[in-house]
């Protein structure tokens, strides 16, 4: 082969590989897998679970411009929503590695907005904490049915992206909502609360709850899950 047309032919395979090479802020094949394969509300991880214990300890990165404006965004947010929301769960919020992913997002309630809505946060992070530090009783739906007392900021200062728009945002989030902000988050950089907690104690009441929905299966871990591993940046 001439020299040109072998260079050529080199440069032309580099540029092929380099575009079918996967970003790793793309939705890797098993978080496909989770969230096609999950019905509306979704299984949610367990600390008690050794499987479980290590995708809560998985530190969360961004997801890419594809991952944001695909389907799969669309039908993760409308399934976190679901299950934050479910009977079994009835929770406040809940983040990427509580389903089975390992990019950044979460779902809370805002609680500090009119008709306390329900929204999804993409590419979140705390850009800054605001305020004095105090403790106050936080529970986990990773950690059932136990609650503990965590040291939190009085407010934060967030970026993030709307999944449903793509805008880029930026808020200012105070009193009990920024405490659920800083819960989620903590969730994303792979921190449990019990990591913080003090006087951690059983809910009695939420125990009971739990069993009544436990004795109807709706806790059981589907046997097709298979976790993905964190994508390197």
């Amino acid at each position: 082969m001439e020299p040109y047309r072998f260079l050529s032919a080199v440069i032309s395979a580099a540029i092929l590989i380099g575009c079918s090479a996967s970003d790793p802020g793309d939705f890797t094949k098993e978080e496909k897998r989770i969230i096609s394969n999950s019905g509306e509300v979704m299984y949610v991880p367990v600390i008690w679970d050794e499987e479980d214990s290590l995708l809560l300890r998985t530190k969360c990165i961004d997801f890419s411009e594809k991952a944001l404006a695909s389907e799969e965004m669309k039908v993760l947010c409308r399934k976190m929503f679901s299950t934050v929301q479910s009977p079994q769960q009835d929770g406040v919020g809940l983040a990427a590695t509580q389903v089975g992913l390992v990019h950044r997002i979460f779902v809370l309630q805002r609680l500090d907005k009119e008709g306390e809505p329900f929204e999804a946060y993409a590419n979140a992070h705390i850009e800054e904490y605001l305020g004095e530090v105090s403790y106050g009783s936080e529970g986990c739906l990773s950690v059932p049915p136990y609650r503990g007392d965590v040291p939190r900021y009085e407010g934060v200062i967030v970026s993030y992206r709307d999944p449903f728009t793509l805008e880029h945002k930026r808020d200012t989030v105070t009193g009990y909502t920024a405490i659920i902000f800083q819960h989620e988050n903590d969730h994303l950089d792979g921190t449990i609360y019990r990591d913080k907690a003090e006087n951690v104690t059983i809910d009695e009441d939420w125990k009971e709850e739990r069993r009544e929905f436990s004795d109807k299966g709706l806790y059981d871990k589907p046997d097709w899950m298979k976790y993905p591993k964190a994508p390197e940046q």
